[in-house]
């Protein structure tokens, strides 16, 4: 299986939460090599770190790979705020070297152009009402924490990870209207900016397919789903799982990265 890549994209790590997997990001970034990496929003939860999170030394670890990643490997890094780490706008836009960090980017590759964007400018509760958004944000923290408890009783049994809080908003029927919305509303400004795709995270929710004619591309989370999108150097999309990886063989088998499916999902086969 292909470990260098053209663009790795990841958002929604939420370094300084106890629901971050940082230990699984630094090993993910061992892993896998690439000319690009586009960090998109929330990769640092200063929400919760007003409130009660706690900044750990494998949290710095994250970006002690980065860093070696642009020292050793040359990798461009592209740092996107999102809404969680919205301390940011204080120094953005901010280029040093191979790093970067802005509020979002347009991509070209092979001849299309992706408008990559965290995705919470365009959520009217996080934009307007944002005392709604702290509310949901804590009520979110909680699922996070039972899910937490539900895992460590399914490892007792042998049983593989299981994510409630993906499980509760795919049966919330208000929870799924929103989702098609964003992502119909995303679709909708890459168009207005003369954009073939949009690239996002924020909704937690990884995913590939086309929306009335637009690639919508969403690099979902490592909180939950811990997953990234990746771009060969033929411009081919898709997504990786860690939870589908194998590390103890080296290299990972054919199966283990997840495109996705039809009718749902549709993977973007070349940039052309």
């Amino acid at each position: 299986m292909e470990t260098n890549f053209k663009t790795i994209v990841l958002s929604d790590i939420h370094l300084g939460t106890k629901g971050s997997k940082a230990k699984e990001v630094v090993r993910f970034l061992k892993q896998y090599q690439c000319e690009n990496l586009i960090l998109n929003g929330d990769i640092i939860d200063g929400w919760q770190l007003k409130k009660s999170g706690s900044w750990k030394r494998k949290h710095t670890r994250v970006f002690n790979r980065v860093l070696k990643m642009i020292d050793c490997d040359r990798t461009k890094v592209v740092y996107l705020r999102g809404n969680h780490d919205d301390f940011l706008d204080q120094v953005l836009p901010l280029e040093i070297g191979n790093l970067s960090i802005q509020k979002d980017l347009v991509y070209e590759s092979q001849g299309k152009k992706y408008f990559i964007t965290h995705g919470d400018v365009f959520d009217n509760i996080t934009t307007n009402l944002r005392w709604i958004a702290y509310l949901g944000d804590m009520g979110y923290t909680f699922l996070l924490w039972l899910n937490t408890r539900v895992n460590h009783y399914r490892r007792k049994k042998g049983l593989p990870y299981y994510s409630l809080s993906q499980y509760v908003k795919s049966k919330v029927k208000s929870a799924v209207s929103y989702i098609d919305g964003f992502e119909t509303e995303l679709c909708k400004i890459a168009r207005s900016k003369g954009c073939d795709g949009i690239i996002c995270g924020h909704i937690h929710k990884a995913e590939i397919r086309t929306i009335d004619g637009i690639d919508y591309l969403n690099s979902g989370d490592w909180v939950e789903s811990l997953s990234a999108l990746a771009e060969d150097h033929e411009g081919n999309w898709q997504l990786i799982y860690y939870n589908e990886l194998d590390f103890g063989k080296g290299q990972q088998e054919e199966s283990k990265v997840i495109p996705l499916r039809e009718p749902t999902v549709s993977r973007i086969d070349k940039f052309s």
